[in-house]
């Protein structure tokens, strides 16, 4: 059976570039058929490949999309994989990059693993995001990190609700709706905790919030979570993983549930780095002091 993967990558960075030309000529070498995107294949090159649109079908029947960038580059790549539950495998080229799985230093090794089948494929959790004003609905949508409600000038006024009941109402920059996966990500940056991929929960992290109850919550991922922004006040914009953008206005209501299809990321055997434990990875990340530590007593 003929083995396909997709490779994807961020054109905008020449180490990213260079890196996907490598990344190709070892798959083909190794007997596989590689895809890229028409809007990529110039700067990466086409021979020996399969140039494909870029919509949701490239992704179709590939055993892996394999992707050269940052968090960024991920995100944009997941609109492909999620509709063909195509495992992503992330190659860091970014800043933190909390979603890839490899860093450039293990790309031979990474390579390998795909080409030997060597990798596991992980659920993460999605959510899906429906957006009304006066029953008209101006976004259904979804997201792998996080929604956002936010203010475009002038603060919000919004009335936060869980599972038909209302909350609490604050006077704020905006709400932030996250995923376990995006918990790392902007609901970090705004006083949020950060939670286990494997632990299944929406958060809803206030911006800014002028009141005294605006801590963090987590919630149940089979509650659905609502903001609505009050009539008579400033309008704000709806963003979901900061790629797709929406204006609500005055009176608009989001709603925020677990999503329908979940993104699948594909975790590697070989990569000593990035095989390791949630734990290791907040480590590495944001080179946390473990100094002294000793572990368990063996006997």
């Amino acid at each position: 059976m003929n083995r396909t993967v997709l490779v994807t990558v961020h054109t905008g960075r020449e180490a990213a570039v260079e890196s996907a030309r490598l990344v190709i000529r070892r798959l083909l070498d190794a007997g596989l058929r590689v895809r890229v995107l028409d809007v990529e294949a110039g700067e990466v090159g086409a021979e020996g490949v399969e140039v494909v649109p870029a919509e949701p079908s490239a992704a179709k029947d590939a055993e892996v999309m394999i992707v050269l960038g940052g968090d960024g580059s991920l995100l944009r790549s997941a609109e492909l994989a999620r509709p063909t539950r195509t495992p992503l495998l992330g190659v860091n080229l970014g800043h933190v990059g909390f979603l890839a799985e490899a860093e450039v230093a293990d790309l031979d090794d990474a390579v390998d693993d795909v080409v030997a089948g060597r990798y596991d494929v992980e659920e993460r959790m999605t959510v899906d995001v429906l957006a009304r004003q006066n029953g008209n609905v101006i976004a259904d949508t979804w997201a792998l990190n996080e929604v956002t409600v936010e203010k475009q000038e002038r603060m919000l006024e919004v009335v936060a609700e869980i599972d038909g009941r209302p909350l609490s109402r604050w006077g704020c920059d905006g709400v932030i709706c996250a995923t376990p996966t995006g918990s790392t990500a902007y609901a970090f940056s705004a006083g949020g905790p950060v939670v286990w991929p494997e632990v299944e929960a929406l958060l809803m992290v206030p911006i800014s919030a002028h009141a005294l109850f605006a801590r963090p919550l987590v919630i149940s991922p089979r509650s659905t979570v609502a903001v609505e922004i009050l009539p008579d006040t400033p309008g704000g914009v709806l963003s979901c993983d900061g790629r797709r953008r929406f204006d609500l206005p005055s009176g608009s209501r989001v709603e925020v549930r677990r999503g329908a299809e979940p993104v699948l990321l594909a975790r590697l055997h070989g990569v000593e780095s990035t095989g390791a434990p949630f734990t290791d990875r907040l480590v590495a990340k944001f080179e946390l002091p473990v100094q002294g530590w000793r572990g368990r007593v063996r006997p």
